[in-house]
């Protein structure tokens, strides 16, 4: 079978202009990259989720850096057709202009990703004008921030009155006018998303924010079943691989423990 070009910043631009529906999942390590790539997804996000669902953290927060490097340039390793997106973690853009756009180099440079992420307050939108000026692809991130938990006093869902669904709109204006190639829009009202995705002329991604965004994109661990410590109203778990797993794992103990693994055609 004759493998799928690799997508281009370009090629989802059209996507949006053509009505075509995008997709999106996270991915942190080889192997789950090459499912997820196999599989056709038109763009990978290396996530600072992966502070919650890979290192057991509470939040976002811890994440580094070179932590996000270190994982996105193995999923880069991976990925020979979707988009690879550096998520940008916590105090790497916040400080300046120029150290945004520093970091942000990097997960190109060092991480071979094509593109990057950032959560993307009104405060925060010279950041993304920066990172485009210099002519690395940014993804603008509206909505629920985690980064921003402790300022929203938990994952609240964004936008719920008219004042702050207009400051929403506004913002994704605004971060088109930066130079970003999409919206990530998070937790917010189906109706907002659906207001945003109208109004601006690039594409739209949701999580938590309805059908009416141009694509969609989920954490890999939640669709896996393979973190069940919260599940959002957003999440579709597709499968239970928790369950899967435990139970290959728990047989094996049992095996080995009994003196029937290894057996003789496990053995030379």
């Amino acid at each position: 079978m004759t493998k799928a070009a690799r997508i281009t910043i370009p090629d989802l631009q059209r996507r949006k202009v053509e009505g075509q529906r995008i997709t999106m999942l996270t991915a942190y390590d080889y192997p789950f990259a090459r499912i997820v790539d196999d599989a056709g997804i038109d763009m990978i996000l290396v996530g600072d989720s992966l502070g919650i669902v890979v290192q057991g953290h509470g939040t976002t927060l811890p994440v580094t850096m070179d932590q996000m490097i270190y994982h996105t340039e193995i999923v880069s390793r991976a990925a020979k057709h979707a988009v690879v997106i550096g998520d940008m973690p916590f105090m790497s853009f916040q400080v300046s202009d120029d150290e945004a756009v520093r970091n942000a180099g990097r997960f190109l440079q060092e991480g071979g990703a094509a593109a990057v992420k950032l959560e993307s307050p009104a405060s925060m939108l010279s950041r993304v004008a920066a990172i485009a000026a210099a002519d690395i692809p940014v993804m603008a991130h509206l909505g629920l921030s985690p980064q921003s938990v402790h300022k929203m006093g938990g994952y609240k869902v964004q936008g719920r009155d008219a004042g702050s669904a207009q400051r929403l709109l506004d913002s994704a204006k605004r971060a088109e006018d930066a130079g970003a190639f999409a919206l990530l829009i998070e937790g917010v009202p189906m109706t907002v998303a659906r207001d945003i995705t109208r109004a601006v002329s690039i594409p739209t991604i949701g999580i938590g924010a309805g059908a009416a965004c141009d694509g969609q994109v989920i954490v890999l661990h939640d669709l896996l079943g393979l973190f069940d410590e919260f599940t959002p109203k957003f999440i579709k778990r597709y499968v239970n691989l928790r369950e899967i797993i435990s139970t290959a794992v728990t047989q094996y103990k049992d095996e080995v423990m009994d003196g029937q693994f290894p057996s003789e055609r496990e053995s030379y």
